[in-house]
């Protein structure tokens, strides 16, 4: 462990406590300051889209009263000095460090002259707002995007016996994320469970009277809202790092230790990191997954205490699930590199199957639906180097 006075953790969600809790548990006991842009206690996100639109407001990390007093609470970092290594929060204040970890995270992408009605879901007071939305029953719901978010909203508002229209840009739901054999399973298994797909159009503004009435689209319709939620993905936080010397594109660029680019005292993870992925040939990768934001975190914290020089490379396999109308739905690794899949377990026609995703023929992904020990399976051939002729 080299030596470090003080360390900074700028973002104080997931992957930014983990960092904490690692520091403290490996016994560094130098000061740690915890910047983070909410006044909650860190929290889990994943329940924002499912089970706390029911009421369940059970969200809190575990441990997360081990902060102490040095969790600076609705504070924003809006400036990196990295020659003088402070940085200047949004009140004129300053925070000085020996080590700084970058865990600013992402935002989510917002349509532009939204008018009331229209949510995007990334917070605690986002997920309540939307809850009370969805408890007076609106009559029409349009979900804008078919991703993990708006797949999640879909069915969690169909929970609630309210009718949900989704609109999505590609043919089928996530195509770009599971596959194309898993999208179309996608599309019919949201068509079964009363989900309107509106596919192959973008959504290009709205209609509204002081509040949103209509989401029009590309292909000339309008489709009725009374309430709209936009999961279109995410743009991840560097704003606030301009002018620092920092590479920043699409994130903090690393390498393969999660040291900022040129820096030895600085460290990015979770959604704001992108670093060279050794499984997959040193390719630049950004992961927004709730396991990566947890492990990295840890491994960016530890790696800053050993130094660059002991620092361990970061190669852990992407890995995501959710649950979408009761079907468990689990992603590994990178499928959307692949130039050939395979349905190595089950039948789509079935509910229950694996797919295999490679590229030249090495394994690069798999996904499963309601099938987690076959996921399993296929992710230790990846991380093993297989190919896809090996999986029988």
């Amino acid at each position: 462990m080299r030596k470090l006075n003080s360390i900074a953790i700028v973002g104080a969600s997931l992957a930014g406590f983990r960092a904490f809790q690692a520091l403290r548990r490996e016994g560094y006991d130098g000061t740690i300051t915890l910047v983070g842009a909410e006044k909650h206690l860190p929290y889990n996100r994943p329940p924002l889209s499912k089970s706390m639109l029911r009421g369940d407001d059970e969200v809190t990390l575990p441990g997360a009263e081990e902060l102490g007093n040095r969790w600076l609470k609705g504070r924003h970092a809006v400036r990196l000095d990295p020659a003088q290594r402070r940085l200047i929060l949004d009140d004129a204040s300053e925070v000085c460090y020996d080590g700084l970890v970058i865990a600013t995270g992402a935002r989510p992408r917002r349509l532009p002259d939204s008018p009331a009605g229209v949510y995007t879901l990334r917070t605690v007071e986002d997920s309540l707002a939307l809850r009370a939305e969805l408890a007076a029953g609106p009559g029409n719901v349009v979900v804008i995007g078919g991703g993990f978010i708006g797949g999640e909203v879909a069915s969690t508002a169909r929970a609630l016996g309210l009718g949900v229209a989704l609109v999505d840009t590609a043919p089928y739901p996530m195509q770009n994320v599971v596959g194309t054999e898993t999208a179309r399973w996608l599309a019919d298994h949201h068509r079964d469970n009363g989900v309107e797909l509106v596919t192959g159009t973008r959504v290009t503004g709205f209609d509204q009277n002081g509040r949103v009435t209509g989401v029009r689209l590309s292909d000339g319709r309008t489709l009725p809202a009374d309430l709209v939620i936009a999961g279109m993905g995410v743009v991840p936080n560097t704003d606030w790092l301009e002018g620092s010397g920092l590479t920043v594109s699409d994130g903090v660029v690393c390498d393969e230790r999660l040291f900022a680019s040129g820096a030895e005292d600085v460290v990015a993870a979770g959604d704001v990191a992108r670093w060279p992925h050794s499984l997959y040939g040193g390719a630049l990768v950004r992961v927004e997954h709730w396991s990566n934001a947890n492990d990295q975190g840890t491994a960016a914290a530890l790696n800053l205490l050993a130094g660059p020089e002991n620092a361990k490379p970061f190669a852990d396999l992407p890995s995501f699930a959710t649950h979408m109308h009761g079907a468990r739905i689990q992603t590994a690794g990178l499928p959307h590199l692949a130039d050939e899949t395979r349905v190595v377990t089950g039948d789509p026609r079935e509910g229950r199957f694996a797919v295999a995703f490679a590229k030249d023929g090495a394994l690069v992904g798999a996904v499963a639906v309601n099938a987690p020990k076959d996921l399993i399976r296929v992710k230790r051939a990846i991380v093993a180097g297989d190919r896809l002729a090996s999986l029988a």
